[in-house]
């Protein structure tokens, strides 16, 4: 059984206390979301994406006959419309009445199940892979990145789930050497919900992260004859970096 699974069935059972990931095994990216939180009544999904287009479209009607638009014959159209769309949707035993009176309910009940962090979780240090993105730097000068678990989160696809992303701050001056790359880090995760706008690809973009993590041991994927491996790389990057800056001289072990 997978690890994210036995922490959420122990965690709902209410049969543990803090969970510690063992450093340097990797921890799974659905153990960060609150086990608590995830499971609530959504009627949207029980909808066919027939149903779905079939609400939508009577919402859209609906507006319009609510505002002063149209002429008499195309309010008339209108309104035939929306009443054979919810003859429809009725005929599948759905109110699009009681349905509209949920929408306010199911967004409070996602934003929570997006937004919440596992508990257990809290202040345990954990070893997670995914792919970082570089960020400015903190306020107190610290070098800072985002941990998302695909490739290309942020900035080609839509940004995760706040409770799937992560702001990671970087000891001893590493940074990603490109956007997405892939890390695996190791250190203390905390959860500490954070609202940070950063350019990326595309554009501005809102960076809400339900996690912290102070980043203590950093190792990036390396291809070495043909075979890939995740290896430790800091000391490495530290002394290139400071050859760089002084012109040949490194830093010491």
């Amino acid at each position: 059984m997978k690890s994210w699974l036995k922490i959420t069935l122990l965690t709902l059972l209410g049969l543990t206390g803090p969970v510690a990931a063992a450093p340097n095994t990797p921890l799974d990216w659905g153990a960060l979301p609150d086990p608590a939180v995830q499971n609530y009544d959504d009627p949207f999904r029980a909808l066919s994406p027939e149903q779905f287009d079939d609400l939508l479209f009577a919402i859209r009607l609906r507006g319009r006959l609510h505002q002063d638009v149209g002429s008499a014959d195309e309010r008339q159209k209108w309104q035939e419309l929306l009443i054979e769309t919810e003859d429809a949707l009725a005929a599948d035993q759905i109110d699009v009445d009681w349905l509209l009176s949920q929408r306010e309910i199911v967004i409070e009940r996602r934003e929570r199940a997006n937004t919440s962090g596992n508990p257990s979780l809290n202040g345990q240090t954990v070893t997670l892979t995914g792919f970082a993105l570089p960020a400015p730097p903190d306020e107190d000068g610290h070098s800072v990145a985002y941990l998302v678990p695909q490739a290309g989160m942020c900035s080609h696809l839509p940004p995760p789930a706040p409770n799937q992303m992560i702001r990671v701050k970087l000891r001893n001056g590493w940074t990603p050497a490109y956007a997405h790359e892939p890390v695996r880090l190791t250190g203390q995760l905390v959860i500490a919900p954070t609202d940070y706008e950063m350019n990326v690809v595309d554009g501005l973009m809102s960076m809400r992260a339900t996690f912290r993590m102070d980043a203590e041991i950093v190792e990036t994927l390396e291809t070495r004859d043909g075979q890939t491996s995740w290896s430790p790389t800091l000391k490495d990057r530290l002394r290139a970096a400071d050859s760089r800056k002084t012109g040949g001289a490194h830093v010491s072990d």
